[in-house]
């Protein structure tokens, strides 16, 4: 997204110059510590197995296992990193651990941001919002992301063909590769687990990310939920007032509005983006979990609307 800047005119150039500065060390530095965190949990939950204590070890893990999206996202987007092979690693091994492999996701995120809502180019529109307390519930599960993605790979991988209006033509043969190396993993790592033990993964990887994935999907809700249809970034996108451990665990991706506007922006400079441009927000919400209870909420005032 190198050459595409939504709104150029809202921050000085030589500003937005310096705001887009690459660097290795920001990167380097969150990376290590996103990896530091879930060896730390890791380590609780096979110390806390055969205990109760293991189940929230498990949660805990979980989400900042799926919250490894973040950085598959920062670096499809060579933002992560100065160096691209850092940025190409890092969303290898990120898109292996939450099923959403690297380049699959590079050109589909790419779509959704130069079609940000719009209802026949952007992709991320294919899967409807929830309207009703069921939907909501199975799109929080993580069911239609594990199916998903799922499908996604396996089809890829046995017809020989990626094919999708976002996919360009010279991406269709790496995305099949891709995804047979994915899956080529992914089996030697259940015939290792099968020999030896397979608590093991299941404990520490597949368990948690089940887990875990709610929270993913709860947060990823609040992003464009109710935001125009229109071509305009500050009416489409929403920006989320979070805490700093929300903003350390999601990469700084919660200032989402700010990242779609300028999208050349690394994740360490879009606090210094939002403070940039925060009087021309509009619409922004105080918390995740306020967006996501007064989505709920909404949903109840409506069905008592409907029965009045």
């Amino acid at each position: 997204m190198e050459d595409f800047v939504a709104l150029p005119d809202l921050v000085p150039r030589d500003k937005l110059r310096a705001l887009s500065q690459k660097s290795d060390a920001p990167g380097i530095a969150r990376l290590a510590q996103h990896f530091g965190a879930l060896i730390l949990t890791g380590t609780g939950i096979l110390y806390l197995d055969g205990t109760p204590w293991v189940w929230p070890a498990m949660v805990v893990h979980g989400i900042l296992l799926v919250f490894l999206f973040c950085p598959l996202h920062e670096a499809a987007h060579g933002t992560a990193f100065r160096s691209r092979w850092l940025n190409d690693r890092t969303g290898d091994v990120a898109g292996f651990l939450t099923l959403y492999p690297r380049l699959m996701y590079r050109v589909y995120h790419f779509a959704h941001h130069r079609h940000t809502q719009d209802p026949e180019r952007d992709p991320e529109l294919a899967l409807k919002k929830p309207e009703t307390y069921r939907e909501y519930a199975v799109w929080v599960s993580g069911w239609r992301y594990w199916t998903s993605k799922g499908r996604t790979v396996l089809r890829y991988a046995i017809s020989g063909e990626a094919k999708a209006p976002f996919i360009p033509k010279q991406m269709e043969n790496k995305l099949v590769r891709e995804s047979r190396l994915v899956l080529l993993g992914y089996a030697a790592i259940a015939v290792v687990s099968a020999l030896t033990d397979p608590m093991i993964v299941l404990m520490l990887w597949i368990g948690p990310a089940l887990l875990g994935q709610p929270f993913l999907r709860a947060y990823l809700l609040t992003e464009h939920t109710g935001c125009s249809t229109g071509p305009n970034m500050l009416e489409n996108v929403r920006t989320i007032l979070a805490g700093p451990v929300v903003r350390w665990l999601a990469w700084n991706m919660p200032y989402h509005t700010e990242h779609h506007v300028f999208p050349s922006i690394p994740f360490h400079a879009l606090p210094a983006a939002h403070r940039e441009i925060s009087d021309r927000l509009i619409h922004v919400s105080p918390s995740h979990a306020g967006f996501n209870a007064g989505l709920l909420q909404s949903f109840a005032q409506r069905d008592a609307k409907a029965h009045s």
